[in-house]
């Protein structure tokens, strides 16, 4: 059993929600995102989402836009993402661990490459926003074939049609993104929310977590009883990018996590 599935699995059990919060790979700079990485799982994180910064992140707001920008001009280079997954596994075999990104870079690599490499490392799955399932050739069938889970956005404009579409070749989890548009932006509305995690879990047992716009712990304890998984980026980005001390994030996250495990 992958390390995603007895995550969730355990969770069960625990009859909690995961709590995954995102970082952004080389944001502010290495030393900290690679600090910040190692210091998540005490902070509560259940599963840990970074991502990878790219010069053109079309789904992402202007937050996690900027911090990505910020990596890239600091130096950033994926062999820094490489080696803060390698050094956070000599301590920590059990967290699982997502890459979100987009396809470009994994392409120049070659996504056969890629894919064993992060696998090797210790990745768990894949969030990359720009494959569509009608691209599974590009990346997700090499991501099958190392048992690595290739994760789905699902979005409010996915009907049943679509969703069925989405959901071949999908595992690990489902993430719902819970506002039409970029990170960071709206806030949810938890009661239709709830709504479209039922539809969905209709359709499959894969996990559902949700994003997109959470933005406190009130909207991630609304978000946790309605949902197998709350994500939090954006808001977690904001409080590093307005210059709050290292302990003033980590007691955020904290917070985060926090309530989402209150239930």
């Amino acid at each position: 059993m992958s390390r995603l599935n007895k995550k969730f699995n355990q969770l069960t059990i625990e009859a909690q929600t995961a709590f995954i919060p995102f970082i952004m790979a080389g944001f502010p700079n290495f030393n900290y995102s690679k600090n910040l990485l190692y210091k998540l799982p005490s902070l509560g994180a259940d599963i840990i989402e970074i991502g990878m910064p790219f010069t053109d992140p079309m789904a992402d707001g202007k937050i996690i836009q900027d911090a990505g920008h910020k990596a890239l001009d600091a130096g950033f280079k994926m062999e820094n993402l490489y080696q803060m997954i390698e050094d956070f596994r000599k301590n920590d075999q059990d967290t699982p661990i997502i890459l979100m990104g987009y396809y470009n870079p994994i392409h120049k690599m070659g996504s056969e490459i890629f894919v064993k490499k992060i696998k090797a490392l210790g990745v768990d799955g894949l969030i990359i926003v720009d494959l569509p399932p009608e691209e599974d050739d590009e990346l997700c069938i090499y991501c099958l074939n190392q048992n690595l889970h290739f994760i789905r956005l699902l979005t409010p404009t996915s009907d049943n049609n679509r969703l069925k579409t989405l959901l071949n070749n999908s595992s690990g989890f489902l993430y719902y993104v819970s506002v039409a548009g970029v990170t960071g932006t709206k806030v949810p509305v938890k009661q239709i929310v709830a709504s479209e995690v039922e539809r969905i879990k209709g359709y499959s047992k894969i996990p559902v977590c949700v994003g997109f716009g959470i933005k406190t712990p009130e909207d991630a304890k609304a978000i946790s009883l309605v949902a197998d998984g709350v994500v939090v980026g954006s808001a977690i980005i904001e409080t590093i990018q307005r210059g709050a001390s290292e302990l003033e994030v980590s007691d955020f996250i904290s917070s985060l996590s926090k309530s989402v495990h209150s239930n």
